[in-house]
């Protein structure tokens, strides 16, 4: 099973903190079913390895949108301090699995979320709780704007 990005570039030493003001970055409009989040785009290796890495807070309208090639998936939260949601969409936008609830991790062991099918195209991280008060359910689906 290939890993995620992430753990690749944590591996190889490529992932820096991200000293970068959530309000600095730019943001774009994603709908998961009636749900409206500001989200940024992660969609370099880069990107993607570092995450919301070393962030200390996200608001309640924000996210981050991974965006990979068609195929498996595998999350952990290594130097993550805020507790997230994890939605898993195919390539068609289909949200296919939700891990909710993820602790922050910032231990040098941490658990891993790896997707239950090898088919992920995008993974949204918001923060935990919100699917649940947003009444996000599986097979909702993810627009991009």
């Amino acid at each position: 099973m290939k890993i995620r990005f992430v753990f690749t570039a944590l591996l190889l030493g490529l992932a820096a903190p991200n000293t970068e003001s959530a309000d600095a970055v730019k943001l774009e409009p994603v709908t998961v079913g009636s749900a409206v989040f500001q989200v940024e785009m992660a969609r370099t290796a880069q990107e993607r390895g570092r995450g919301l890495m070393f962030r200390t807070e996200l608001p309640k309208d924000r996210g981050m949108l991974f965006v990979q090639p068609p195929g498996p998936a595998v999350f952990w939260m290594k130097n993550t301090y805020i507790p997230l949601d994890l939605l898993y969409f195919d390539a068609d936008g289909r949200l296919l699995q939700i891990e909710a609830d993820v602790p922050p991790c910032t231990t040098p062991s941490c658990p891993i979320y790896p997707s239950e099918t090898a088919t992920v195209r995008y993974v949204l991280e918001i923060n935990a709780g919100e699917a649940a008060r947003r009444g996000i359910q599986v097979r909702d689906r993810l627009r991009l704007e």
